[in-house]
């Protein structure tokens, strides 16, 4: 199992954009990268607004010097100090609209990033994106944190060993219930700007969501997606963007698939299942119930997979922190992917390459890139008269 501490030389300082006072997600961010000590949160622009960005920097101890009112000013001031003190890379948790001008500046000053999903408004931004970070060779991680689930790496593990044989279909689901109801109207921060086609992006609930089933998807099976059929349907009165979506999808090689994103499921609250059927057997993960991978054999029992148990694939097993029994989950799963941006940081100052995709798991940019087009193609796919839309 995982040993974290002292695996690294020294801890990366970061700075982070957005993530202040009220922000759901750059909370969970901060606690992740703490989890092993491997950061430190030494700078940052925490919010839109001058004296709220501010305020936040102080209620975290930031030093009035690296405390900045604006990314740009964050970027200027980090930029003019000596390297020994600068950061190592920056954390972006803003809004979507956000992400692609601040990820831009700071991966083209040599900077590390790494960004919220989904990554940029547009498949031309991922691109150019890619291209930067290809040009200045800095490490560029994207937060499809479900990744970082043992059992993820435990399924993921299984079917490129071909346990399962080569795979027939995947059945893809993500169920939410909390937007059941026009909760944007009110003064719910999250609702009002995931439901902003300004700030959100052409999509609803297939991007917000959507970016991690197809992630997910991409990560488990290893298939990449030929052609898709989506139906979107916005179920809310007045909502401007999606908030429920059905695909089939066709996979190079053949297989098949099934997505079912929604989230105006009321009752439901952050429902993931991704099932993956092969020639000779089954695997079934559930989020809600993270520390538990069911195998089904063809011709044999089925069987309970536990995380932390010894006989899990070595990928599995570093990504985890306790004895079996002991239930690990969302916080873990996104310090596992911070664990990764870490290794290849440290590998580029030690060696000046970058570490094995083995020794540094994580999402990179092309992965991000590759979720902006689903998003791009599905919308297109729902408003086509067509029945496949090229991928």
């Amino acid at each position: 199992m995982m040993n974290a501490l002292n695996r690294f030389p020294r801890k990366l300082r970061y700075a982070m954009v957005g993530g202040g006072l009220d922000a759901f997600i750059g909370s969970v961010h901060r606690h992740a990268m703490a989890l092993d000590h491997h950061y430190e949160l030494v700078a940052g622009a925490l919010s839109s607004t001058r004296e709220k960005s501010i305020a936040s920097g102080r209620e975290l101890g930031l030093a009035d010097d690296r405390n900045h009112g604006s990314w740009q000013e964050l970027l200027d001031d980090e930029l003019k100090r000596p390297a020994h003190e600068r950061i190592d890379l920056v954390v972006i948790v803003t809004p979507n609209h956000i992400h692609f001008e601040v990820a831009q500046a700071f991966a083209d000053a040599g900077i590390h990033v790494v960004c919220d999903k989904p990554l940029v408004h547009t498949s031309e931004q991922a691109q150019q994106l890619v291209d930067t970070v290809a040009r200045r060779g800095v490490v560029f991680g994207v937060t499809y944190n479900y990744t970082g689930y043992p059992m993820v790496r435990q399924a993921r593990e299984m079917v490129r060993a071909g346990v399962i044989g080569p795979v027939r279909k995947v059945v893809m689901e993500y169920h939410q219930g909390w937007l059941a109801t026009l909760l944007e109207a009110g003064k719910h921060k999250q609702a009002d700007w995931r439901t902003d086609p300004a700030r959100t992006g052409i999509a609803g609930a297939i991007g917000d969501i959507g970016s991690h089933a197809e992630n997910l998807v991409a990560t488990v099976t290893g298939l990449e997606i030929e052609s898709l059929c989506a139906d979107l349907t916005t179920f809310v009165p007045g909502r401007r963007v999606d908030d429920d979506g059905n695909l089939l999808l066709r996979f190079k090689g053949g297989a098949r698939g099934v997505m079912a994103i929604s989230q105006i499921e009321a009752g439901n609250e952050n429902d993931i299942r991704l099932r993956v059927f092969g020639e000779r057997g089954m695997l079934d993960w559930q989020q809600e119930d993270p520390n538990r991978l069911i195998h089904a054999p063809l011709d044999g029992p089925r069987m309970t997979l536990t995380r932390g148990s010894t006989w899990l694939s070595e990928a599995a097993l570093k990504a985890c922190r306790m004895p079996t029994g002991h239930p690990e989950a969302f916080i873990e799963a996104f310090a596992n992917v911070y664990i990764g941006v870490a290794a290849d940081i440290h590998a580029r100052v030690a060696t000046g390459k970058p570490a094995t995709l083995e020794d540094a798991e994580y999402p990179r940019v092309e992965d991000g890139a590759r979720g902006v087009r689903f998003i791009e193609k599905t919308v297109a796919s729902s408003k086509s008269e067509l029945k496949w839309t090229p991928f």
